[in-house]
């Protein structure tokens, strides 16, 4: 019998039921990085304050029991009667969703957050929210649970502090989890006060024994952020080169540096927000870029006339670029802010690049000479690596679509069914080879340790024979001839001995797919083997334990006595076909680690790919041992 379904069946959310009922219309999620946002968003409206010329610290703290407070000395959310509300403008921005001063140009001329939704929606999805605002020398307060106002705002007394001072305690019954993450927050405030030069920003952690606390303060902005992400590489030159200016209503910080590797590390920004995907500000920079640095080679005479033009991304080998724009009207591809769409933000950031770039290389000619000739030697090594391209295609065409010698191909050809285990040595591939299901399972065994990418020129990476078979093996091409439509295994997963060497080859090939096929793991193909550390061995029954704890817990069920034979593996070699398959390669029992990326930690990403694969050592001792707590089953 089917529902009735009448106009007494359509409903109306009212206030912040919406947020409720469908939270991730408004934060994304509900899991971590939805929670995370909640801080984000008042903290934009602070820093909202602090781009209008009004705010200079902000602080946030996590309390013992989870919830937050953001402070800050700005003007203080206005207190006074909204007329077409009829209540004090602090009840509205925390109750009515889209009221805010962010709209109709009025309150900021250019903000971030999620355009007047912020608060609302914060105190929508809290336990409750409690906030206090010190405007013309008064204190008032307010107090909301789940949305809904349980005080009238009162006046409390005179003050002369000066700000807004808001606390929530997230709603559990709404997120998967409600434990904030320190270095979650640390990673996204770091950011903003680069972004936001002279804010002070201080993150405490309360819920320790000893309280932690770091706060922010880059006098230099975006030239420091620069210097931030190139400490763990070598510079080309000293100085950071920075570009400022206003055109057309839009406010243009560049800063840039080259380094000596061979990625090309640019970022983005719009009003403090990320935009992974770019837009008309970076088509702007790159422009500008490209044609300033031909235009001085050429007159500088670094160039042979005979010379074809540099081309960009020969300019950009080993550089590291921040954009950051501020533009009252953003218009974004899409509800994510992927990606900006202004025309004007084009014009404004290539006009002040290029007019700023020029006067500083007529002023250090030893650094734009430097800044051509790496350009130069990048389009030799294009070419070279074209070259290996195009006779990479022939061969292919001429052998019929070859698949590399070494891969055990499977039977079965709907990439939707099929994966390829990339596996560490002969030994460990001829027991997979062996333990693998045929129809759906291909085998390519991996001779050593692939080059590592971070170090090398693309001519280089091509010439790699282990990178051609899986390259090859993948199907889809590499670089600017990538397609993923022709991917021939919709699960690629690295198995490898879960020991040091076995994590510096993952390392090496993961490394290999972030740097020349992202959208591999962007789209979730990417998976990391699981292999049991134990067998456990009692009555002639066998039993496999994946971390320590799972050992004990076995143990623990079992008992422990003398006749339990436990064995560490310390490589897959020293499994037969069939404990192979049990334990790592059985669709039914194995367990798989889907690798992912979030674009919105895009810079966060490369700074760990560039630490723990550059040349510098000291970077890489400092993040080994602030990360060393996290690691287990580490063999030494």
């Amino acid at each position: 019998m089917s529902a009735e379904y009448g106009a007494e069946q359509i409903q109306i959310l009212e206030g912040l039921e919406a947020v409720r009922k469908r939270p991730g219309m408004y934060i994304g999620s509900t899991s971590a990085r939805g929670l995370h946002h909640l801080v984000y968003e008042i903290v934009d409206n602070s820093v909202d304050e602090a781009l209008a010329g009004y705010c200079t610290e902000i602080q946030v703290t996590i309390h013992k029991d989870n919830s937050v407070t953001v402070t800050d000395n700005g003007r203080g959310i206005p207190v006074g009667i909204q007329e077409k509300a009829g209540k004090p403008a602090l009840e509205v921005v925390f109750t009515i969703l889209h009221a805010g001063g962010k709209f109709g140009g009025g309150g900021y001329k250019v903000s971030g957050g999620l355009h007047g939704v912020g608060a609302s929606v914060v105190n929508a999805l809290s336990n409750w929210l409690e906030v206090h605002v010190y405007v013309d020398g008064y204190e008032y307060f307010q107090r909301y649970e789940r949305g809904h106002v349980m005080c009238d705002m009162q006046k409390i007394g005179p003050t002369d502090k000066r700000g807004t001072m808001v606390t929530f305690l997230p709603d559990d019954t709404i997120f998967e989890e409600t434990i904030f993450s320190y270095d979650v927050l640390l990673e996204r405030l770091r950011e903003i006060a680069f972004l936001t030069k002279g804010l002070r920003i201080t993150l405490r952690d309360e819920r320790e024994e000893h309280t932690a606390e770091k706060s922010f303060h880059y006098e230099g902005g975006i030239s420091e952020y620069v210097q931030y992400l190139n400490k763990s590489v070598n510079p080309l030159y000293s100085d950071i080169i920075y570009c400022e200016g206003i055109k057309n209503d839009v406010m243009v910080e560049v800063a840039f540096q080259h380094n000596d590797g061979f990625n090309e590390n640019v970022y983005s920004f719009v009003n403090n927000i990320i935009t992974p995907e770019g837009g008309t500000h970076l088509a702007g920079f790159r422009g500008a870029l490209t044609k300033t640095l031909n235009d001085y080679g050429r007159k500088m005479k670094l160039m042979k006339d005979s010379d074809e033009n540099l081309s960009g991304e020969d300019i950009r080998e080993g550089l590291t670029a921040i954009i950051s724009i501020k533009i009252s009207e953003p218009q974004f591809g899409g509800q994510t802010k992927q990606k900006l769409g202004n025309s004007e933000a084009r014009t404004a950031v290539e006009s002040i690049v290029a007019e700023k770039l020029a006067i500083y290389l007529e002023q250090n000619p030893a650094v734009g000479k430097t800044i051509v000739e790496k350009s130069v030697l990048a389009q030799r090594a294009r070419d070279a690596a074209r070259k290996a391209r195009e006779m990479t295609r022939r061969k292919t065409a001429l052998d019929g679509m070859s698949l590399p010698g070494k891969l055990a191909d499977c039977s079965d050809k709907n990439p939707e069914n099929c994966e390829i285990y990339i596996v560490e040595g002969d030994s460990a591939g001829g027991s997979a080879k062996t333990a693998r299901s045929r129809a759906t399972q291909a085998i390519l065994p991996l001779r050593g340790k692939i080059l590592n990418v971070e170090k090398a020129r693309m001519d280089k990476i091509l010439a790699n024979k282990e990178i051609q078979a899986m390259i090859t093996a993948f199907g889809t091409g590499i670089d600017e001839d990538f397609d993923i439509t022709k991917l021939r295994y919709h699960k690629i997963i690295i198995m490898t001995d879960a020991d040091v060497d076995g994590a510096h080859i993952s390392t090496l090939l993961l490394t290999f797919l972030y740097r020349f096929m992202p959208d591999l793991i962007r789209e979730g193909y990417v998976y990391l083997a699981k292999p049991p550390l134990y067998k456990i061995e009692k009555n002639r029954k066998e039993y496999y334990a994946y971390s320590d704890e799972e050992l004990a817990q076995i143990l623990s069920e079992i008992g422990r006595d003398q006749n339990n034979k436990i064995q560490r593996y310390k490589g897959l070699g020293e499994m037969d076909a069939e404990q192979l398959w049990d334990t790592t390669m059985d669709p039914a029992k194995r367990i798989l680690l889907r690798v992912s990326m979030d674009d919105a930690k895009r810079v966060s990403i490369d700074e760990t790919f560039t630490i723990l694969m550059g040349d510098k050592v000291e970077p890489r001792r400092e993040f080994i041992e602030k990360n060393a707590k996290y690691v287990k089953n580490l063999d030494i």
